[in-house]
């Protein structure tokens, strides 16, 4: 089965607390939709973490959103993966990349990634040196994502993505940044025919409506949601 979660922004104790390494079984799939984290500085301590990841017995696929080491994301290796084109992190663990379409069990998942930071936030990690301008898809990706989406004649399983659609941002909040982004999304969201399309940036668990789902804490699988299928977090 497949399961979806929201930004996990490198903290490990989200795959312990939802008990996600217990309900997940082996050829069960996790994808994270962005600000996966893990993927940071680069450390010896980090690069533990990322082994022990790619140890559990389900794999773990991520898309990147707008808190990620592009840097060294790139410094992977390319393999395939799916049908598709991804990078190796270590083990069962892979960053998947923007505009592929990778087929798990027998649907169609598009995916890409990306998001815009919020200007406070990017002034204050452009002075860290913790921002990166690959942070939003380039235009060339944006025409790849195209292009593979006229392949499958516009038509997918399911999406995932770190921003949603931009009137799907403006339904979630009152005043929200829409960039050249969310509004490709707002044409494929209209052009493309697809089952359940799942995004993580707005930190929120809820259906905005019956296709698009926002996830952050809980783990959704993308099949028959329901109450008693979500693993939520614990309570602090």
């Amino acid at each position: 089965m497949v399961y979806i979660t929201g930004d996990m922004h490198g903290d490990y104790s989200r795959f312990e607390e939802v008990n996600i390494k217990k309900k997940l079984k082996k050829k069960d799939t996790l994808i994270v939709c962005g600000d996966f984290g893990f993927i940071w500085d680069g450390s010896k301590e980090e690069e533990k973490i990322l082994k022990k990841i790619g140890e559990f017995n389900f794999d773990v696929l991520f898309i990147d959103g707008k808190h990620e080491n592009f840097d060294l994301i790139k410094k992977f290796e390319k393999v395939s993966l799916n049908d598709g084109t991804a990078r190796n992190i270590f083990g069962n663990l892979y960053y998947l990349i923007r505009g592929e379409i990778y087929k798990i069990e027998n649907n169609n998942f598009f995916v890409l990634g990306g998001g815009e930071s919020q200007d406070h936030d990017r002034e204050v990690r452009m002075e860290l040196g913790k921002w990166w301008k690959e942070e939003m898809p380039s235009f060339e990706e944006i025409s790849n994502a195209t292009e593979k989406l006229n392949l499958v004649n516009r038509e997918v399983d399911y999406i995932i993505t770190h921003e949603p659609p931009g009137y799907i941002k403006n339904l979630s909040y009152k005043f929200s940044q829409i960039n050249f982004l969310n509004t490709f999304f707002d044409s494929v969201s209209k052009e493309v025919a697809f089952k359940k399309w799942f995004f993580g940036s707005l930190h929120l668990d809820k259906a905005i409506t019956s296709k698009h789902i926002a996830v952050f804490n809980n783990v959704v699988p993308v099949e028959n949601i329901a109450k008693k299928h979500l693993f939520r977090r614990k309570k602090k």
